[in-house]
């Protein structure tokens, strides 16, 4: 799938409120759908990217080969959920970053829903 029907697919998964397809190096969003008055998908994505890069030197540090799976950042309203795509080499560095209204949320189905979103996506 392409990069808009894989946004809008995201939009699908209950509690959505936002995502956006973000490069890790620039911060920069490669495509947003959502967000709102009260997040700006793109000034969202672009701190994300702080946090992807702060654990990717975290885990150099720490001399540990493993990868990330996905970062939750669990706040009183939302769940921020960003992952890296395994399906891009690493030059890409992309990374899927959604957000949800924690009340209308099911987590675990959501971040099934990214893994598959992942494996479909044709960069």
């Amino acid at each position: 799938m392409n990069i808009e029907t894989g946004l809008k697919e995201a939009m699908t998964v209950d509690g959505a409120i936002g995502v956006a397809l973000v490069d890790r190096d620039s911060g920069m969003s490669l495509g947003s759908v959502g967000g709102g008055k009260h997040l700006d998908m793109e000034v969202a994505a672009a701190g994300e990217t702080e946090v992807v890069r702060a654990k990717l030197r975290s885990l150099a540090s720490l001399g540990s080969d493993d990868a990330i799976e996905d970062i939750l950042i669990t706040l009183a309203r939302q769940y921020h959920v960003i992952r890296p795509l395994k399906s891009s080499d690493s030059e890409q560095g992309l990374f899927l970053y959604l957000v949800l209204d924690r009340s209308k949320s099911n987590l675990a189905m959501a971040r099934h829903s990214l893994k598959r979103i992942e494996s479909e996506l044709a960069l």
